[in-house]
């Protein structure tokens, strides 16, 4: 006879275990980080890179863009190791704004300010 509580039980450790594995936690990288907006101004495109590389990855925003006074979780592979990234910032124009040797590991939030001709970054 089968004991049907007992497979019950299983059936939902098993689930339990899957819901881990693919949870956003179990996923998250270390330098994982909440990106806010207080430039006052529309920022188009936004790339990230490793402060040891010569080279910018990808636009994170891809075809959207983030407000002035928004914010972006950005996220990184758990497999990535660098902690220091730079991070550079473009607006409708083109003009753009870089931020370096960030060492993401350590922050959580980053805020982008802009005034006067001035760029500056508050970190959490």
């Amino acid at each position: 006879m089968i004991d049907v509580s007992r497979l019950l039980r299983a059936a939902a450790m098993t689930a339990a275990i899957a819901a881990f594995a693919v949870s956003p936690l179990a996923m998250a990288g270390e330098q994982d980080f909440t990106l806010v907006n207080k430039t006052g101004v529309e920022i188009h495109k936004l790339y990230t890179s490793p402060h040891s590389s010569d080279e910018w990855d990808e636009d994170v925003l891809g075809k959207d863009t983030l407000g002035d006074g928004e914010s972006l979780d950005i996220q990184f592979p758990k497999k990535e190791k660098a902690a220091h990234w730079d991070l550079r910032v473009e607006d409708s124009s083109g003009s753009a704004i870089t931020w370096e040797n960030l060492n993401l590991k350590e922050i959580s939030e980053v805020t982008l300010h802009y005034k006067n001709g001035k760029a500056w970054a508050d970190v959490k």
